[in-house]
């Protein structure tokens, strides 16, 4: 290229980039994706401290949903699909007006109605959105490969970690709230993060053990077996990040909260983070152990 028509490029790039003629971008807005887990899933009946309705669960709820409320956000998005909107939104209006009993509702204990219903009415939100997507599959359908020992060396240390967190939950050794926040520490979502988003990377050369039907086994490629499947795992995340960015811009939020599985937090962070449209804020600054 001649240096004239190189002088010619630049100074039309920096006339395009000048305030007169740059488009105006809104300011960026707070994300935080807050982890929790399933309630109605890790509830066991001859478990008392497991159970989010009783008193002392009820309490521990409270906590936690007071220590998210400061971060005040004005855009509420859960782990629900999109086409169940409208069930959502009757049942959250009926929770608004104390009608809506959730210890006799069926699947009543979910982390959607015990902590995204009950901060939504803490702060006066008009609507909580439905921001899942559908995919993912089992971590346990790569069973074989080379390098799989280190697979499987990093589901067992993430296993040893989570089974203590879960064994002082059920036992009573650490509570809900103190349950909740580790999850939400850095190094415990980041051991979630190396074993479905990175590890998996060294294992090569297999297929799949009785995949289900979210994973195409037409494009799967044996050489890059744990490549793949962490892309059937990241395909979901930015799907999810999809419905809440897309969601946002009707909303225009200024600061958004993300109540997902604590197993998302490390991915939906990264994506995020690319998005110069967001600043991630961690969970860990309102969720003190």
């Amino acid at each position: 290229m001649s240096s004239r028509k190189t002088s010619s490029l630049l100074f039309t790039l920096l006339t395009l980039s000048a305030p007169g003629f740059a488009q105006t971008r809104p300011a960026a807005a707070d994300v935080m994706i807050v982890g929790c887990d399933h309630f109605n899933q890790i509830y066991k009946a001859d478990k008392p401290t497991t159970d989010v309705l009783t008193a002392q669960g009820q309490q521990e709820i409270s906590r936690f949903t007071a220590a998210i409320a400061r971060y005040r956000p004005d855009m509420l998005a859960v782990e629900a699909l999109p086409e169940e909107q409208p069930r959502l939104d009757s049942l959250y209006a009926l929770y608004r007006q104390d009608k809506l009993d959730l210890a006799t509702m069926p699947g009543g204990r979910s982390e959607i109605y015990q902590v995204a219903f009950r901060l939504g009415k803490q702060l006066q939100l008009p609507r909580i959105y439905c921001t899942n997507a559908p995919g993912g599959t089992s971590q346990g359908i790569l069973r074989t490969g080379q390098n799989i020992a280190l697979y499987q060396q990093a589901g067992a240390e993430l296993s040893q970690v989570a089974g203590a967190k879960r064994a002082g939950l059920e036992d009573g050794s650490l509570p809900l709230y103190r349950y909740l926040a580790a999850i939400n520490q850095p190094e415990v979502y980041n051991l979630v993060y190396r074993l479905r988003y990175v590890t998996p990377a060294r294992v090569t050369n297999s297929r799949f053990t009785n995949p289900d039907a979210a994973v195409d086994t037409a494009f799967i490629d044996p050489r890059y077996i744990g490549a793949e499947l962490i892309s059937v795992f990241k395909n979901r995340d930015y799907k999810i990040y999809s419905n809440i960015v897309t969601q946002a811009l009707t909303a225009q939020p200024k600061r958004v909260l993300a109540l997902f599985g604590a197993a998302h937090i490390g991915s939906l962070q990264s994506i995020f983070a690319s998005d110069p449209e967001f600043r991630v804020v961690e969970s860990r600054k309102y969720l003190k152990q």
